[in-house]
């Protein structure tokens, strides 16, 4: 996908992301996401904090949390999480259309940073958020090539991930094939869609 192509695919999604977490009841902003630790509503914040950060915040923000990447993203999305949910929903909305990245990312990371998100979501929820094939395909390619932070050639060496639905496909081993939405967020760490894949790399992963 060229940038502006890019760019148009992170605003539908997070236009569908600010649809679902509307939809969302109370009990389930409170429920349990994906990523440890956070509920519902610290992943919505963080969704909403890319375009709010500019270089001073984030100098602050690392002095803050004594350097850590990791501490930066969880200091920060647990603060913005306070508010009110319907503000986290306005704020997702208004940021379509803008074209500020936080501080050091890149535009293939904003995209693949919502899509994750957005299952992180949507997958204990139960909830069904589809992605558009071709803005996963160019996210699956974005995680395959990353080192920090997720390391997916070297937590998933000894697998041949195959997308069914989209022509993708990476590494050497054991068969695990299924959705690029559901390898999507297995690139990222995750192993909760495991029950969407099929193939011997499942059994042997799980």
């Amino acid at each position: 996908m060229d940038r502006a192509a890019m760019w148009q695919a992170l605003d539908s999604e997070r236009t569908a992301t600010a649809g679902l977490l509307e939809s969302l009841t109370p009990a389930e902003w409170e429920h349990a996401s994906l990523c440890a630790g956070w509920r519902v509503r610290e992943v919505a914040a963080h969704l909403t904090l890319g375009p709010e950060m500019g270089i001073g915040g984030a100098i602050v923000e690392f002095a803050r949390a004594r350097g850590s990447f990791n501490r930066v993203v969880d200091n920060t999305s647990r603060r913005k999480a306070t508010v009110p949910t319907e503000q986290l929903v306005a704020d997702l909305r208004r940021h379509v259309g803008s074209r500020r990245l936080a501080p050091g990312q890149t535009l293939a990371d904003a995209l693949m940073d919502v899509q994750v998100h957005t299952q992180d979501i949507a997958v204990p929820l139960g909830r069904d958020h589809p992605m558009a094939l071709d803005a996963a395909l160019a996210s699956a390619d974005h995680l395959w090539g990353m080192w920090f932070p997720f390391r997916p050639r070297r937590r998933l060496r000894g697998f041949r991930l195959t997308a069914t639905d989209v022509d993708w496909s990476v590494g050497d081993g054991a068969e695990i094939s299924g959705p690029i939405a559901a390898l999507l967020p297995l690139l990222a760490g995750r192993t909760a869609t495991l029950s969407k894949l099929t193939g011997a790399g499942v059994t042997a992963l799980s």
